[in-house]
C-alpha cells in the first residue's frame, strides 16, 4: 500500500495537488494547423485522467505491438481560483501557474477512439507535467515559449503568441460549459514538430518566458513494454499511412513516398513536375475570408475561372439540390464505397464501419463526398447520418449515390447533393469500404482537403493552391458581367460589347477610373 500511495504522490509532485480535471486542447497553434492543412474555427477539447499523470524523470512505455507513441510539448495552466462563466479580460487572473507537459499519444489507438483519445492519450504515464511552476501573475502569457528535444535535439519551438486561440480564451471558454476548480490542469495544445519516439528515446520538454522564469526541462525516457491488448475485450491497434503521416509529421519524415509516387498509390500527379502542372501543390487552410467569397461567388463563374486554366474535369455531375436555395462551400472530407459484394458487406458493412467513422468525425466546415460510382439503386446516407453530419458542424454533403429518407435528410437543413432519393438500404448496392482518401465522385477526383462550392447549378471541385487566385478573378469577371448586362438593358447589342472589344473595353476601364 506505501508503494502505490508513493507512486501516485510522485505523479502529482510538480502540482498543488491531484488535479480534478485535465483538459486538453486538439489544435490550437498556427504552424501546426497548417502542417495538418487544417485550421478550426473554435477550440476542441477532450479529457485525460489524471492517472495519466507522471513526473520528470520518470519513463513511459511504449506497448507492445505498437509503433506510433508520439510526443507533444505543451504549455499547461494551472487553475488557482474557480472559474465560471468568466470572460476574456479576468480569465487570466484565474491561473495561477504554468509550467510544461508532454500529451503523449499512441496513434496505433487513435482511429477508433474516434477523437475521444481515450485510450490513445489516456495511459498510465502519457501525461508527464513539471517539473517546476511558473508564477502566472508574474509573465505575459503570450510571451511564454514551449520547446521540446528529441534525444538533446530541438523539434519544437514556439510561443503562445503563435496560438490561434489566446490562452486567456481557453480559459473562459471551457469555464462557460463547467467549472474550472482549483488544481485543475489545462493542456493548451502542441505546435508542430511533434513526432514519434522510439524505447530508448529521452523527450524533454520546457516552458519559459526567454530571459524569465523557467518550467525546468520535464524529462521522460520511452522504454518498451512487454504487455500486449486482448482482442477479446476491445479492438486492437492498428496503423496506415494516415496515421504514420500524422504522427510523424509528414510522409517523408515517416518513411512513406511522396504523395504522387508511384510508390505511394497516389497517382494523382504521377509523370508531372511542379513546373508543368497547372495548379500549385501548395495546400493553403480555407480561411474565414476566403469562404466568405466563395459564399458570394456562382459556382458558373468559378467554372469559368478553371476553365480558363485548363481545368474542364471539376464538377461533380448528376447530382441535384435538395436545398437550391443553400450554398455550399467547405473542404473534403473523403468516403468511398465499392461494389456489394455479400462477403465483404459482412466484414466491412456492420460495426462502426468506414461510413459511420467519416460522419462521426467530420469537422466543423468540411464536406463529406462520398464516391458511389454513380449507382443510386440505394441511400448512401439517411436521416440519422445528415444529423449527425450537421451537429458536428459539417458544411454540407455530397453524393453520387442516392439518398434514403430524402424529406426527413432535407428537413435537417444541411446542404445535400445526390443523384437523387431511394428507398433501398446501404447494403443492396455498396460496401463502405475506406476515407480520406482520393476518390472519384460524378467523374471527378476528389481529394481530402479540395475545395468544395456548390449551388443551384451544381458542385465543382477547387485545387486549394489556386483558390485565391480562382475566387478572386471569378469576382473581378462578376463585377464586369453586372456592368455589360446594364448595357444590353439599356438596349445595346451584345455584338462587341460581350465580350468587349476594344471600345466597350476603354469605356469600361474609364469608369473603373471614375470609380477609383
Amino acid at each position: 500500500m506505501d508503494e502505490i500511495t508513493d507512486a501516485a504522490d510522485r505523479r502529482f509532485a510538480a502540482l498543488p495537488g491531484r488535479p480534478g480535471k485535465v483538459v486538453a486542447v486538439h489544435l490550437s497553434y498556427a504552424s501546426r494547423a497548417d502542417q495538418r492543412g487544417r485550421r478550426p474555427q473554435h477550440p476542441s477539447y477532450f479529457f485525460k485522467p489524471s492517472s495519466s499523470l507522471a513526473a520528470s524523470g520518470d519513463t513511459i512505455e511504449r506497448p507492445a505491438g505498437t509503433e506510433l507513441l508520439a510526443f507533444e510539448g505543451e504549455i499547461a495552466l494551472v487553475i488557482g481560483a474557480s472559474a465560471r462563466r468568466v470572460g476574456p479580460a479576468d480569465a487570466w487572473d484565474h491561473v495561477a501557474w504554468v509550467t510544461a507537459a508532454n500529451d503523449f499519444g499512441l496513434y496505433d489507438l487513435r482511429a477508433n477512439d474516434k477523437g475521444s483519445n481515450v485510450r490513445s492519450k489516456g495511459g498510465d504515464g502519457y501525461t508527464p507535467i513539471g517539473p517546476s511552476l511558473i508564477d502566472a501573475r508574474a509573465i505575459d502569457p503570450d510571451a511564454l515559449r514551449v520547446r521540446t528535444w528529441l534525444n538533446g535535439e530541438i523539434a519544437q519551438d514556439d510561443t503562445a503568441a503563435g496560438m490561434i486561440f489566446p490562452l486567456a480564451q481557453l480559459v473562459a471558454d471551457l469555464s462557460q460549459h463547467f467549472t474550472l476548480e482549483t488544481g485543475d490542469v489545462i493542456l493548451t495544445g502542441t505546435p508542430a514538430g511533434s513526432s514519434v519516439a522510439q524505447p530508448g528515446d529521452v523527450v524533454e520538454v520546457e516552458v519559459d518566458v526567454p530571459g524569465g522564469p523557467s518550467s525546468g526541462r520535464l524529462v521522460t525516457t520511452v522504454v518498451q513494454g512487454s504487455e500486449t491488448f486482448d482482442a477479446e475485450l476491445g479492438s486492437l491497434p492498428a496503423v496506415d499511412d494516415l496515421q504514420r503521416t500524422e504522427a510523424w509529421g509528414s510522409r517523408q519524415a515517416a518513411g512513406l513516398p511522396a504523395a504522387g509516387s508511384p510508390e505511394s498509390g497516389d497517382l494523382t500527379n504521377a509523370g508531372r513536375s511542379a513546373a508543368d502542372s497547372p495548379v500549385s501543390t501548395r495546400s493553403p487552410v480555407l480561411s474565414d475570408v476566403l469562404r466568405a467569397k466563395l459564399d458570394v461567388v456562382p459556382v458558373a463563374g468559378l467554372s469559368a475561372q478553371l476553365r480558363k486554366r485548363g481545368l474542364n474535369n471539376v464538377h461533380i455531375d448528376g447530382v441535384r439540390p435538395l436545398h437550391p436555395e443553400a450554398k455550399l462551400v467547405g473542404t473534403a472530407r473523403t468516403l468511398r464505397f465499392v461494389p456489394n459484394r455479400e462477403d465483404l458487406f459482412a466484414s466491412h458493412g456492420g460495426g462502426f464501419n468506414a461510413q459511420k467513422r467519416v460522419f462521426d468525425a467530420v469537422g466543423e466546415g468540411e464536406v463529406v463526398v462520398i464516391e458511389a460510382r454513380g449507382e443510386a439503386g440505394s441511400g448512401t446516407l439517411g436521416d440519422i447520418l445528415a444529423i449527425r453530419a450537421h451537429a458536428r458542424g459539417a458544411a454540407g454533403i455530397v453524393t453520387d449515390g442516392g439518398v434514403r429518407d430524402a424529406a426527413a435528410v432535407a428537413a435537417v437543413g444541411i446542404p445535400v447533393y445526390s443523384a437523387g432519393a431511394h428507398p433501398a438500404v446501404l447494403g443492396r448496392k455498396h460496401v463502405p469500404w475506406d476515407a480520406d482518401v482520393t476518390i472519384a465522385c460524378g467523374g471527378t477526383t476528389v481529394q481530402p482537403g479540395d475545395i468544395i462550392v456548390g449551388d443551384a447549378d451544381g458542385v465543382v471541385v477547387i485545387p486549394p493552391g489556386i483558390a485565391e487566385e480562382v475566387v478572386d478573378a471569378a469576382l473581378a469577371q462578376e463585377d464586369e458581367d453586372a456592368w455589360i448586362a446594364e448595357r444590353v438593358a439599356e438596349g445595346h447589342p451584345v455584338d462587341g460589347l460581350f465580350p468587349m472589344d476594344a471600345e466597350w473595353r476603354a469605356k469600361y476601364n474609364d469608369r473603373e477610373g471614375d470609380r477609383a
